[in-house]
């Protein structure tokens, strides 16, 4: 296999970084970046280079957001469903007699029709309509639109998921569900919220909790059935998207009454305890949304007394998903701060406003000390808050030591993957490859996955003392690096990222004429 097909088999996801080369011992830091700044001068060599290059995470994953309209669209042919083009929605049923509805199936003729109804499923080729006033109502009302076609289909949904990771060469996904959410919300109106004793609450809904656990995990159990049906994962025709780790942060929902919120809360907590594919637990739903605004500090103080209660159980927040002129001044200016320090969150999503957030470098400060990482999602706040480039407070995080890793939010919906965050940093914010190595590191380092840390340090990366001399690779066989890493999941993804991170560095080191002192690469146009 020719060096340049060794790099688009990469990207294809044809081969994976460990099977492609044989590769030294080592690799100079140095030439990597190099080969990777020759390399990536093209923009259309850079998508193929960053698509090869190994990801350790994606960390904010809405498995809702993550599927593309297609598939929707498909599932609802499938199911016998009806469109409603007028509207740009999947109908809940079949077609009624005399309605504006089109039988999903007959799309597939219709093929206007169907690119139609993809535009009003998704954030493609939208233009400003008096109903859409903007990318951010268009966006979130998007989910209302497909909603029909996923509630059959959440395991074909997982397996699109994990094989967009798969393709993304990302190791580890953390996509957040929230099963039960209804039945978990409902027990608030037999079980009343007085004024902020959460106590009581907490002792009135406990007794409901074990059975709602217990049918949430069944779902989760039937949604892996069937990604692993889909995906053939077992047999020797398994997808890659099999390899992918995937773990769940159970979601909750800020719109609602805070009677509905807090045993949304209580139940996500009980389902950490419970099972450990579920490794956290977050809040979401549009920030800017008048109940959201309103009863914000009333939730950081549901976190932070839960928070008390179990420091055990991980938050990751959405927080500062806001700009200028959508709330008023004052709701800017402590919203990721009332996460951090009344909540507990070990990491913020989005977290856009901080500019705007009282005492801003105080509280980057303080996150920076305690390694509150922020999630950062380029093109979703990008066409939800009209927030890009300059004006995103990305280079801000950095600057202050605030931990960073780049994430997705909803694929499907603004129809993207995780290689078009990284191509997106690169080209806007001008990153080298260390700093895109680290923002792949990052990801894993800060993921709520149980165990020791491959790193000792991480500015920069410094491995610790037990696996430091020994060759990246395969999981050694014996000895203190063996040990450690057998003791800690984390540890053995963050061996397996920098395996393959050393494969895909000799890839490019190769291909770049590094090693023989080539000035140019083949196929990558002149020097």
């Amino acid at each position: 296999m020719s060096r340049f097909s060794v790099v688009c088999a990469l990207a294809a996801g044809l081969i994976l970084p460990g099977e492609a080369l044989a590769a030294p011992q080592s690799v100079s830091p140095d030439a990597a970046s190099r080969a990777f700044a020759l390399l990536g001068r093209d923009p259309a060599r850079l998508d193929m280079l960053l698509r090869a290059m190994p990801k350790g995470a994606d960390l904010h994953n809405h498995l809702a957001g993550a599927v593309y309209a297609e598939s929707m669209l498909d599932w609802a042919a499938r199911d016998g469903l009806c469109v409603s083009p007028v509207q740009g929605r999947i109908l809940a049923g079949g077609c009624v007699a005399g309605g504006d509805g089109v039988r999903a199936a007959d799309l597939s003729g219709r093929p206007d029709m169907r690119a139609d109804m993809i535009d009003a499923l998704s954030m493609r080729d939208f233009v400003p309509t008096a109903s859409d006033r903007s990318g951010h109502d268009h966006f979130f009302a998007t989910f209302a639109r497909f909603m029909p076609a996923q509630a059959a289909h959440g395991g074909d949904m997982l397996a699109e998921a994990a094989t967009h990771a798969a393709g993304d060469h990302v190791l580890y996904l953390e996509l957040m569900i929230s099963p039960q959410l209804g039945a978990a919300a409902g027990l608030g109106a037999r079980h009343p919220l007085h004024d902020e004793a959460f106590a009581e609450a907490d002792r009135a809904i406990g007794p409901d909790l074990p059975a709602l656990v217990g049918a949430a995990r069944q779902d989760v159990d039937a949604m892996e059935a069937r990604m692993r049906a889909v995906l053939r994962c077992g047999t020797a025709q398994a997808a890659p998207g099999c390899g992918v780790t995937v773990r769940y942060l159970y979601q909750t929902i800020r719109t609602m009454p805070p009677a509905m919120v807090f045993p949304q809360l209580d139940f996500g907590y009980a389902l950490v305890h419970a099972d450990p594919r579920f490794v956290g637990v977050n809040i979401v739903a549009p920030e800017d949304d008048a109940v959201a605004m309103r009863d914000y500090g009333l939730h950081m103080r549901m976190f932070g007394w839960l928070a008390a209660r179990d420091p055990g159980v991980k938050l990751s927040l959405h927080a500062g998903e806001l700009a200028p002129g959508m709330v008023p001044p004052e709701g800017l200016r402590d919203h990721i701060r009332q996460a951090v320090e009344v909540a507990g969150a070990r990491r913020i999503g989005h977290g856009v406003d901080i500019l705007h957030e009282d005492d801003p470098d105080g509280l980057m400060a303080e996150m920076a000390r305690r390694r509150v990482m922020v999630e950062i999602n380029l093109t979703s706040n990008d066409v939800i808050l009209g927030i890009a480039g300059a004006g995103h407070p990305f280079d801000a995080y950095r600057a202050a030591g605030v931990p960073v890793a780049l994430s997705t939010d909803d694929e499907g919906v603004s129809r993207i993957d995780l290689t078009h965050e990284y191509a997106r940093a690169a080209t806007v914010y001008a990153l080298d490859y260390a700093a895109l190595r680290d923002l792949s590191r990052a990801g894993l380092e800060y993921a709520f996955v149980p165990g020791e840390s491959l790193w000792r340090g991480v500015a920069p990366y410094r491995m610790v003392a037990a696996c430091a001399s020994v060759p990246t690779g395969a999981m050694p066989a014996s000895g203190a690096c063996h040990d450690f890493l057998a003791a800690s999941a984390r540890a053995r993804l963050q061996w397996a990222l920098e395996a393959r991170l050393h494969d895909f560095e000799t890839m490019m080191i190769r291909e770049a004429g590094q090693g023989a002192g080539s000035a140019r690469p083949k196929g990558y146009g002149p020097a």
